[in-house]
């Protein structure tokens, strides 16, 4: 089989080489798509490749993919982006998968890992992705009576793993395209809505969540599932508290504690309310459930990390009633 390397890229001088150096003898094209660099990125690139295009960036990441997608020719195509890399352990399982690939395989999965490095939204540092396509999908039918076409793909997981090493964060970016998605078409789909929630939790500051607060609140009458509303009502309760909107925070909190078991996102940022204004002895008392009689939602750190500073070392009995 044939693999084509394809790569959507801007600005990546730094670590574009080292991505491509780890994929010697992999490609038999490399498609590169440059959406605006400023920087020495397309010089970086005709080092390796002739076939690269320009493309005017539109804040679409799913336009950028189909239109490099559309320029590749091989068999296969490995989507991959300039800020991970293959060590040479990993490189030499590629090449033997390239030769063994049972071609009925529509997708390969690759383990990706140190995720947390730079985490913007997951609290697991490894996890399986699909990395590698058949280029062109033959339709075949299936079952000996009341045929149809098979729709699911041939999907295989592979034990290939590849090494994410950004050299900075993107949730700013992201930020900026989620509320331009809501401007432009009312509303975010459930599973970018779940994208925000998760990158505002794991990486957003203040000003993030008081940016967020429209969108939020547009989302607030529209959702019904419970655990997604309890995480929209987390992100508003924050968006109030630092904006000095006592009246809004204790609304959202109401709220919260009426659908009934609360998440720890939701006791730390009571907790960070009554810090705010004092009174450490209900600050401790939140954090404490936010530790010890919840879960976390949208990011760990909520239940293991962050309410533990303020907890006191000792019985696990914040106001001393038992």
């Amino acid at each position: 089989m044939t693999i084509s390397v394809c790569l959507i890229v801007k600005n990546e001088e730094a670590v574009l080489a080292r991505c491509l150096d780890s994929l010697k003898g992999i490609g038999d094209e490399i498609v590169i798509v440059d959406t605006g660099s400023t920087d020495g990125t397309k010089n970086v690139a005709s080092l390796y490749t002739s076939d690269i295009y320009d493309l005017e960036w539109k804040d679409d990441f799913s336009y950028a993919r189909n239109f490099a997608f559309s320029k590749c020719s091989c068999d296969y195509i490995y989507s991959a982006d300039a800020d991970e890399i293959l060590d040479e352990e990993n490189r030499e399982k590629f090449l033997k998968l390239k030769e063994a690939l049972d071609p009925s395989v529509e997708i390969v999965q690759f383990f990706y890992s140190n995720q947390l490095e730079f985490n913007t939204t997951y609290n697991y540092d490894r996890e399986l992705r699909p990395k590698l396509y058949k280029r062109l999908r033959s339709f075949i039918f299936e079952g000996e009576v009341h045929e149809r076409v098979r729709m699911e793909p041939v999907i295989f997981d592979s034990d290939i793993e590849i090494i994410h090493k950004p050299t900075s964060l993107h949730s700013g970016r992201d930020f900026m395209i989620f509320r331009k998605i809501v401007r432009n078409k009312g509303a975010l789909s459930s599973r970018l809505l779940d994208m925000y929630l998760r990158e505002l939790a794991v990486s957003g500051q203040d000003k993030d969540f008081t940016d967020a607060k429209e969108v939020m609140e547009r989302s607030l009458e529209e959702e019904g599932d419970e655990i997604r509303l309890k995480d929209i009502l987390f992100a508003l309760m924050r968006a109030a508290r630092v904006t000095g909107d006592d009246e809004g925070f204790m609304k959202y909190a109401l709220k919260t504690l009426a659908l009934g078991n609360i998440t720890s996102e939701t006791a730390f940022e009571l907790g960070e309310y009554y810090r705010g204004k004092g009174d450490m002895k209900e600050a401790t008392i939140w954090y404490y459930n936010a530790a010890r009689e919840t879960e976390a939602s949208l990011d760990l750190r909520y239940h293991e990390e962050y309410p533990l500073k303020y907890l006191p070392e000792g019985p696990d009995d914040p106001d001393g009633t038992n």
